[in-house]
Parts: structure tokens; sequence; C-alpha cells
């Protein structure tokens, strides 16, 4: 797998290794164990998180609660992912961090590079891809779209938790109940969705939201191969460019999914033809949108996919 990835620069990798925060465990060892800490008014003791994407860093503060304090990495849907690149601010953040969940599998390796750079023998670092099992071949790195996902990550953030702060096990245990108790609002749309549409041809730029789609019983007619094009910053070939023209022409597909955060000129023209072809569209994130929690997020582009095969309706988006 190729991907258009996030990165760090030399210059501020540079920077980290010369500015002293390799030496993150220095910032506040108030607890004894080298481990950095901070102090809520009442004295209680406040984990330092770090998720590489805004939608981990939002599961770490909803199991967390009061007891985290969390910072999002890439975190501004108003950009392209895939063009981020690491600051020395980053840096000083994961310096300090004693959990960090990151999705792995090439998607965001700039993080390996940053943790390199300051070692801090507390910090215990989440990779999602291989907690789950996921090789360095799989296709589509987006595997926080997964049904599957989240529960599984949240366990793993709970325990995590409750060994850095056990005094906080209960509190931590609750989060994760009602984490996983709100994830059934998504899956019941996510049935509702494949109970009247099983099987309809969904066409889409990049495999962003390609879980989700599938986990509905629909059907990605694009070519894998034009998806990972899109996917790794270069032109798809004209035999699927014209593949995927003909989804449109000859309306084998009833809904055009799009990543929001990368207009590119092949979206741009796909855009055009589905509105000339009177085919709804919906814009799906790569990173969670604003004003929303993961769930909301994926609830919104599951009503969002309905609402254009019900109404015909497109959705530019949700934030």
């Amino acid at each position: 797998m190729k991907l258009r990835i996030a990165r760090i620069s030399t210059v501020t990798l540079g920077l980290l290794v010369t500015s002293g925060l390799a030496v993150g465990c220095t910032t506040n060892t108030a607890n004894g164990s080298g481990s950095p800490e901070t102090k809520t008014t009442n004295g209680a003791k406040v984990i330092q998180a770090v998720g590489a994407e805004s939608e981990y860093a939002d599961v770490i503060k909803q199991i967390g609660g009061k007891y985290v304090s969390v910072t999002g990495i890439m975190s501004d849907p108003a950009t392209d992912p895939h063009e981020y690149e690491a600051s020395t601010k980053n840096a000083s953040v994961i310096s300090g961090a004693t959990l960090v969940v990151q999705n792995g599998i090439g998607y965001d390796d700039f993080m390996n590079k940053l943790e390199s750079a300051s070692p801090n023998s507390p910090r215990t670092v989440i990779d999602v891809a291989k907690e789950l099992g996921y090789g360095q071949d799989t296709q589509n790195p987006h595997l926080w779209y997964k049904t599957d996902t989240m529960p599984r990550v949240a366990e793993l953030i709970a325990e995590q938790l409750e060994k850095q702060d056990p005094s906080q096990k209960q509190y931590f245990e609750n989060n994760l109940t009602k984490f996983t108790d709100s994830l059934n609002t998504w899956k019941k749309e996510l049935a509702d969705l494949q109970s009247k549409y099983a099987g309809t041809g969904v066409a889409v730029t990049e495999p962003v939201a390609d879980y989700l789609i599938q986990a509905a019983g629909l059907d990605v007619k694009t070519p894998w191969s034009f998806q990972e094009a899109i996917m790794n910053g270069t032109d798809p070939s004209p035999q699927d460019v014209q593949l995927q023209t003909d989804l449109f022409n000859q309306h084998k597909i009833k809904v055009f999914c799009y990543n929001q955060q990368v207009i590119t000129d092949v979206t741009k023209t796909f855009l055009a033809l589905a509105k000339k072809d009177h085919i709804p569209t919906v814009g799906v994130y790569e990173t969670m949108p604003a004003n929303h929690t993961y769930q909301t997020w994926m609830e919104d582009e599951t009503k969002a996919i309905t609402n254009a095969l019900e109404n015909g309706t497109s959705t530019e988006t949700i934030s």
C-alpha cells in the first residue's frame, strides 16, 4: 500500500532533537515515575494523551473524561489530511504524552518519527492497525470507518488509562460502557439502510468511507485502481476514468460519495457529471468534522447517504 501520507519535515525533526524536547519526561514528575502529569483543582491526576487523528482523540476524551487532557494532531477538517505536516508544537505535545493512539499501516508514519525523537519510558502507544491485526498489505487504511474498530479501540484506551490511574478504574469502565452503547444508533441506521438499499451501486473518489458503505450492504462500483490512484495523489488511468464515467452516464450508481477534504480536478469533473445526470452526491470526511463526536459523525454520514437514496438530496457538508 502506498499512501499520500502526512509527514514530518526534516527541519521539524531537527528542531525536536536539538531543542530538548527529546526528554519529555522532565515536564512534570510529580508522581515520581518520570511520567508527566498535571493536577485538577481537586488534586486528581490528569493523564496527558494524544490522538494522531481527531477521531481517536475524541474517543480518548470520551473514555478518560475529566481525568485526561487530549490533543488531536490531525484535527482540521478544512484541510487535506494527506498534505498535513507535523510541527514542533506537535512534537512537544507528543513528548509529554503518556498515551498515544495512532492509526498505523503507513497512514501516520510521522508519529513514529516524533516518538522516536522524544523517548518517554512511561508512554504507551496504541497502534490501532497492529492491535486489530491489520497487516501492511491492508489496502484501505481508513480503519475508523469500520463498525468494529472503535469499540475495540475504546477497550484498549480504557485498559491503558486504568493502568496509568487505577484509582479511576470504575470511572473509565463506566465511560467505556456508555461509549459502546452509544454506537447502537449508528448500527441501527446502517441496518435500516441495508434493509432498503442492499446492493445499490455507489461511486466514490477514494476509499475513505468504503467500510461504512459496505457495512450498509451497498456496492462500491468504482474500480479499486481508480480509488487507489486518487488516494495516492496520482492520476487514474484513462481506462479507469472511462469506467467511472460509464457508471454515471449509464446510471449504474444511485449516489456519488467524494472526499470532502480533497477536492481535485477529477472530483470536480465527476461532481459536474453527477449534477448533469441527476445523481445525488455526499461529501464524506477523512477526519472528524467540527461540532461532532465520532458517533454523530458516523450517524450523520449514514443519514446523508440514506437521504440521497430516499429523496435524491445531496449533502456537501455536515459540520
